[in-house]
């Protein structure tokens, strides 16, 4: 009887230490996935914030290629085209800098990737990520031609761009026919006096050219 006791409370035992063993496997597995979920929104929450910043940063440098060109162009007559820096750091420097810092990319925490206009001078700048960005549609009105991109490689941050409004080159108007009895605007040709059709006007105190005489008469005036 006393045996029977002891195999019954042996098998108890081992009951419920199976028992223990599946709850504290369920609760590594449980908080393995809060772990896994955790850390899935940490980095959301971080690259939201580098979104943010890499948004403001590069409006930032975008803006200070605007301010750079002006400067630049300032004094030069007849110059129509943007003037850009080798480097970003000339957008940072003195008497009047376009540019606090030359910040890093805010995404990769590295060098931009530049865009550059013929000459090899910075133009513009962009992320070297290719992550999807969250924001993909109410940007502010200075890069509002983001709307619909996926990726951050395919913000491009440079002046001119797509949102800057493009003023018109203006055309000289035609030249205009004159009207007798009002100046004839400057670099026009000045019209004839009106005349008898097919008479030719001659200055004052000079003689009509005379006809060739003809055979057998006098010269006809």
């Amino acid at each position: 009887m006393l045996r029977s006791k002891r195999i019954a409370m042996g098998r108890l035992c081992q009951e419920e230490r199976g028992v223990t063993y599946l709850l504290v496997m369920l609760a590594v597995v449980l908080m393995g996935i809060s772990v896994s979920v955790a850390a899935k929104q940490w980095k959301a929450v971080v690259q939201r914030e580098q979104e943010a910043e890499l948004l403001a940063r590069g409006i930032e440098i975008q803006t200070a290629l605007a301010v750079y060109s002006a400067q630049q162009k300032k004094g030069r007559v007849g110059f129509s085209g943007e003037i850009y820096p080798l480097t970003l750091e000339e957008l940072t420097k003195q008497p009047k800098p376009a540019l606090r810092k030359a910040y890093k990319d805010p995404i990769t925490g590295n060098d931009w990737e530049y865009v550059r206009d013929p000459t090899s001078r910075i133009k513009g700048v962009r992320s070297k990520s290719k992550a999807e960005p969250f924001k993909q549609k109410e940007f502010p009105p200075v890069v509002r031609h983001f709307d619909g991109l996926t990726s951050y490689n395919d913000w491009v941050f440079q002046h001119p761009n797509a949102s800057t409004p493009q003023v018109p080159v203006a055309q000289p108007p035609p030249a205009q026919p004159a009207t007798p009895g009002q100046p004839t605007p400057p670099g026009q040709p000045t019209p004839p006096a009106p005349g008898t059709p097919g008479l030719q006007t001659l200055p004052p105190g000079t003689s009509p050219p005379q006809t060739p005489l003809a055979p057998g008469g006098p010269a006809i005036p």
